[in-house]
């Protein structure tokens, strides 16, 4: 038992001897050189990721929420994008408070997909109110896109909730 602890030690030792790779990063560290990442002039910029809707089945809505345009100093129009990140081509923008429907989200959370119609609002005849019997692509007759989740202000879940201006009788309370 002993002479086998001695042979395995020995070969670990050996193991060790031989000559020491270059370092090419300096003093220390890996050997692996580093990663270049190709240059493109833009950058995933032709790449569209359509929006889904019926992500919660066919018992719910095609799309669960409505949101608009976070309201902010200097904030101005937010760009609606073809796909979930930032260099991705500007299809749209959206005046602030305007309305739309939230149909998915980015797996990092960061972008809403939304269906809107052609004057920036949420509207019924998208037909996003309805429950969708499949998962799908959103292929209209709206508008649809992707907005930073930081520039949405959610507004209710359900689609007859969204809130309507004040009619004149309101206003005389």
């Amino acid at each position: 038992m002993k002479a086998q602890r001695a042979i395995a030690l020995a070969a670990l030792l050996l193991a060790g001897c031989g000559e020491r790779a270059p370092n090419q990063g300096g003093a220390g560290g890996s050997t692996t050189p580093p990663y270049v990442r190709a240059e493109t002039e833009e950058p995933m910029a032709g790449e569209r990721t359509p929006v889904r809707i019926g992500e919660l089945g066919p018992g719910f809505a095609a799309c669960n929420g409505r949101g608009a345009v976070r309201e902010r100093a200097g904030g101005g129009p937010v760009p609606v994008r073809a796909a979930p990140y930032e260099p991705a081509a500007e299809i749209d923008r959206l005046a602030p408070g305007a309305t739309f429907s939230l149909c998915s989200r980015s797996h990092d959370q960061r972008w809403f997909g939304i269906v809107y119609d052609e004057s920036g609002a949420a509207a019924e005849r998208c037909g996003v109110a309805a429950p969708a019997p499949a998962r799908r692509d959103y292929d209209g007759p709206c508008k649809a896109g992707w907005v930073p989740s930081a520039r949405v202000r959610l507004v209710t879940g359900a689609a007859h909730e969204l809130p309507t201006a004040p009619t004149p009788a309101d206003d005389s309370r």
